[in-house]
């Protein structure tokens, strides 16, 4: 099935939006959630919303985009079909260490009424543990010392400074990254850099600018040359940048924009809620949470994807134990959800075989994961005095994983900030001790409670390997 593809495949079909949404972070997973939404809002309602992407340091997205007047393929992969896409809702592409000025007029024009991110959790500069800016970040410290920025919050604190100098509104601040209080952490980050440039200025964000938290789910593989082709041969032209994703997909958002302004979202499914937290700690243990858990325990199984994963029955077993035993207990629903149901609709989605999403794309970055996804989890749990002996072993495995080198000696290739500090731990003498000591990843008092379940699950992946290891939890 096709849905609004032209007779040529890539050129525009529809007239230009005039921009009104900014987004800083134009990966494949906006492109295949918000990009889509906003989309279908202006078909339903109208409106000036069209995105302007930005992306912060590569200019593959922008060299990819342009030639196709910003438009893409969305390729929906269901366990029994596809179906096509053609979506136009992007305008065009910046790329902010070519000319950040420009980016920064562009967040500045009167018509930007929303500023969008998927930056990662890591783009926020911040300290998981505490959630807090890293005020000796390389990228913060240089935004202290120019106004043209490198870093997210940079770039929303200079652009509302130009806003203000300006006499003009604020815009809002709408973060789709998976974060906990998402919109509370970047509103944090964005307050605490700007008291450091101008405390003034930092006042006049905290009055006039909104920052709503928000829950995103989509399941949205990395896009590799075999897909490209894959989609050219669907298409019958040729495609840079398109994206493939998984049919479910789910957008809470707290319905707090500067004077109400924003695309009529609610028309398209999207929930527009007063509180999103019961939302966001749902997804992001429930769904996320087991992901990561998949992510480091199914690759050192010697598993490719979580499609892979669920085809064992021992990862399967496990997975549906972590949901069961250690993380709907700790869980408060939304109102009128039930979580258990959640996890099997989290179950059937994990098991899409045409669903290949890698194990070893989903472990990047674990040191700025693992508090939301899994930390508070087993923090709520150790309070309530339940065991955790999934969780545990699933920190474990992540703790080995980043040593670089699988169970086997075989090497890994560790993407993480963090990587040369992790590698370093990892490899010590005292590998768990010398990791439960960064504090950037684990609480101190945290750290303390969880040292001895960890070492004891430590040694049981390292002398039982990954696969029996989980089978003495059955």
């Amino acid at each position: 099935m096709e849905a609004g593809l032209p007779a040529d495949r890539l050129t525009r079909s529809a007239p230009a939006v005039p921009v009104g949404i900014v987004h800083l972070g134009l990966g494949a997973f906006f492109r295949a959630h918000g990009a889509v939404y906003i989309e279908e809002a202006m078909s339903a309602s109208g409106g000036d919303w069209g995105i302007l992407g930005v992306s912060l340091q590569s200019t593959t997205m922008r060299d990819q985009l342009t030639p196709q007047g910003g438009t893409y393929t969305a390729l929906e992969l269901g366990p029994d079909g596809e179906t096509l896409r053609h979506v136009q809702s992007v305008q065009g592409v910046l790329v902010a260490r070519e000319d950040p000025g420009a980016v920064l007029e562009a967040m500045a024009d009167p018509g930007v009424k929303i500023v969008s991110l998927t930056v990662t959790e890591k783009g926020y500069c911040h300290e998981p543990s505490t959630g807090r800016l890293n005020l000796r970040h390389p990228d913060i410290l240089h935004d202290l010392a120019t106004a043209l920025p490198v870093s997210a919050p940079g770039f929303l604190v200079r652009a509302l400074a130009l806003r203000h100098a300006r006499g003009l509104a604020a815009f809002t601040v709408l973060t789709c990254d998976n974060l906990p209080n998402n919109g509370q952490v970047v509103r944090g980050v964005v307050l605490d850099l700007a008291r450091a440039i101008d405390p003034a200025l930092a006042d006049w964000i905290q009055a006039e600018c909104r920052f709503p938290s928000t829950m995103v789910d989509r399941i949205v593989p990395a896009t590799k040359p075999e897909d490209i082709a894959r989609v050219a041969a669907l298409i019958g032209a040729q495609d840079a940048a398109p994206v493939l994703h998984e049919p479910f997909r789910q957008w809470v958002v707290e319905d707090d924009f500067i004077g109400g302004l924003r695309p009529d979202l609610g028309a398209v499914g999207v929930q527009m809620v007063a509180d999103v937290t019961e939302y966001e700690h749902m997804k992001l243990r429930m769904l996320n949470g087991t992901h990561s858990s998949l992510a480091y325990l199914g690759y050192l199984s010697g598993h490719e994807t979580i499609a892979d994963c669920m085809a064992d029955p021992v990862l399967d077993r496990f997975v549906q134990s972590l949901w069961s035993r250690e993380i709907i207990p700790a869980l408060t629903p939304p109102e009128g959800v039930s979580l258990a149901d959640y996890a099997g609709a989290l179950h059937a989605r994990y098991a899409n075989p045409s669903i290949r999403h890698r194990t070893w794309q989903i472990a990047m970055d674990g040191s700025q994961k693992l508090p939301q996804r899994i930390l508070g989890t087993l923090e709520t749990n150790l309070e309530a005095g339940r065991p955790c002996p999934g969780l545990m072993l699933a920190v474990a495995a992540w703790m080995i994983y980043v040593r670089g080198t699988d169970l086997t000696g075989a090497p890994i290739e560790v993407k993480d900030p963090l990587a040369p500090r992790l590698r370093e731990a990892a490899t010590s003498a005292d590998p768990v001790g010398a990791l439960l000591g960064l504090r950037a990843v684990f609480p101190e008092a945290l750290a303390n409670r969880l040292e001895q379940p960890l070492r004891n699950a430590y040694a049981t992946l390292v002398n039982q390997g990954a696969k029996a290891a989980m089978e003495t939890l059955a």
